[in-house]
């Protein structure tokens, strides 16, 4: 242990620590008895490591090395994907800072516009970091999601994001506009087109469907997007959210009771009965599972304490959009209600429930 603590830049009680949870295990011994690290082990903890420096909490980090699905080659490209966006967004930082300072050197006015403008002018290059740890695909609702799809064997994914519920028995090729997001897709993904929604680079009649996951909310025109999406194809499907209905807010505790500013969020999104004859489609519910995979931004209902956790609501663009003030009063606020019992006793009702309408529709042609 005193090798690999001095080799790792660790503790040798971080890594009795680390023994103790179960995240990393010596597995081998020594001729005199003493326990040792293997290769596989080393490759673990160096893992485990990587994860914990870019943030994340140690529950996380366990989900994330236990991931069957995940392999070494994996976790490299995750881990690179995750670094190089760290290092391109303080990259740009430094250099937006660097002209700040050169222009009131000279005593030029900056203006609010050119202040923010260091934060990053795309929402998904701002919270593409994130997705690949959070962001899985949820069996339930992939299963909803591409039995819609019917029999289509081409199938254009817009706004494909990491193809996180892009079907692996199809011929898919994905359009996605940030730099980002298509540098964290995995290898072997389909073939992944830099373009926007509402201006889509193929021929009419291209594929045998398209579909569109939680990113209809995202595009500069959603109208024009889904009426691209009809040309190119001839089936579409899009997973989308209802705000139709009235106080629509209040069907997520989390909404009506922390959150008030989600509804400015959506204010000038389409309706959904708009969206649906724009396209010719009929619409389905898409309930949320308790358990879900998919860290969206529903998927906590009846977990609320994942709420708490930052790396969580980094991967989810409603707290960038509401912006930090709004996000620490409703993380503090339910933070505190969790502590006393609150939150428990107005939402007990919950407790037995297996999946939640929360407003998550289909719309399928």
């Amino acid at each position: 242990m005193g090798r690999v603590a001095g080799l790792s830049g660790v503790s040798v009680r971080t890594l009795h620590h680390y023994d103790e949870i179960g995240i990393v295990r010596p597995s081998t011994r020594t001729a005199s008895g003493y326990r040792a690290y293997s290769a596989d082990d080393m490759e673990r903890l160096r893992e485990v490591l990587a994860y914990r420096r870019l943030g994340f909490g140690l529950r996380e980090v366990a989900e994330l090395v236990d991931d069957p699905s995940t392999d070494a080659v994996a976790h490299l490209r995750r881990l690179r994907g995750l670094m190089l966006e760290r290092r391109d967004r303080a990259e740009a930082m430094v250099a937006a800072i660097d002209r700040e300072l050169e222009a009131r050197a000279k005593g030029l006015t900056v203006t609010p516009e050119e202040q923010l403008g260091m934060l990053g002018a795309r929402l998904y290059d701002a919270i593409g970091g994130a997705y690949t740890a959070t962001r899985r695909t949820d069996p339930r609702i992939a299963a909803q999601i591409w039995g819609a799809l019917g029999d289509a064997r081409t199938v254009l994914n817009v706004g494909a994001g990491t193809g996180s519920y892009e079907p692996g028995d199809r011929d898919v090729t994905a359009v996605e506009p940030s730099a980002v997001m298509r540098g964290q897709r995995p290898a072997g993904s389909a073939r992944c087109v830099a373009a926007a929604a509402e201006s889509l680079p193929f021929e009419d009649g291209s594929f045998d469907a398209a579909m569109a996951v939680s990113t209809v909310h995202h595009w500069g025109d959603p109208m024009a997007g889904l009426r691209e999406m009809r040309r190119v194809s001839r089936r579409v499907v899009v997973l989308t959210f209802d705000t139709d209905e009235p106080e629509w807010q209040d069907r997520f505790w989390l909404t009506r009771d922390y959150l008030p500013e989600f509804g400015a969020v959506l204010e000038d999104f389409p309706s959904l009965a708009g969206m649906a004859e724009a396209i010719g489609a009929r619409t389905e519910p898409v309930p949320v599972p308790w358990d879900c995979a998919d860290g969206l931004f529903e998927a906590y209902w009846r977990r609320p304490g994942a709420y708490l956790e930052d790396h969580v609501r980094r991967a989810m663009s409603v707290w960038t959009r509401v912006g930090p003030e709004a996000e620490r009063r409703a993380v503090r606020q339910l933070g505190d209600d969790l502590d006393s019992g609150r939150w428990a006793e107005r939402n007990r009702d919950l407790t037995g429930l297996e999946a939640a309408d929360l407003g998550l529709r289909l719309l399928m042609t």
